[in-house]
C-alpha cells in the first residue's frame, strides 16, 4: 500500500493546476460521495405521505421483513444461479 500511496503522490506533484482541481473534486467524490448531491427541495406531497403509509403498514404486517429475493425472481421464472455473479 505504501508503494502505490507513493506513486500516486508522485503523479499528483506532475499535475498541471487545472487537472490538479479535477483530481481534487474527484478524490472528494470519492471520499464522501453525498456532499456532491443535489439537495432534494421538492417538497413532499400528499399522496407522498399517503404511499409512505402504505409502506410502512406493509413492512408491519410482514414483521419489518421485505420479499425474499429467491421468491422475486421465482415470479420471472429465475433463479439466483441463473446470474453470472452467483455462479
Amino acid at each position: 500500500m505504501a508503494d502505490t500511496r507513493e506513486h500516486v503522490h508522485e503523479l499528483i506533484d506532475r499535475l498541471p493546476p487545472a487537472q490538479l482541481s479535477a483530481v481534487a473534486g474527484l478524490l472528494e467524490a470519492i471520499l464522501n460521495p453525498t456532499a456532491a448531491a443535489p439537495v432534494d427541495d421538492e417538497p413532499v406531497t400528499e399522496e407522498d405521505r399517503r404511499r409512505l403509509g402504505e409502506g410502512q403498514g406493509w413492512f408491519a404486517q410482514r414483521g419489518g421483513r421485505g420479499v425474499p429475493m429467491e421468491e422475486v425472481l421465482a415470479e420471472f421464472g429465475l433463479k439466483p444461479e441463473d446470474f453470472p455473479l452467483n455462479k
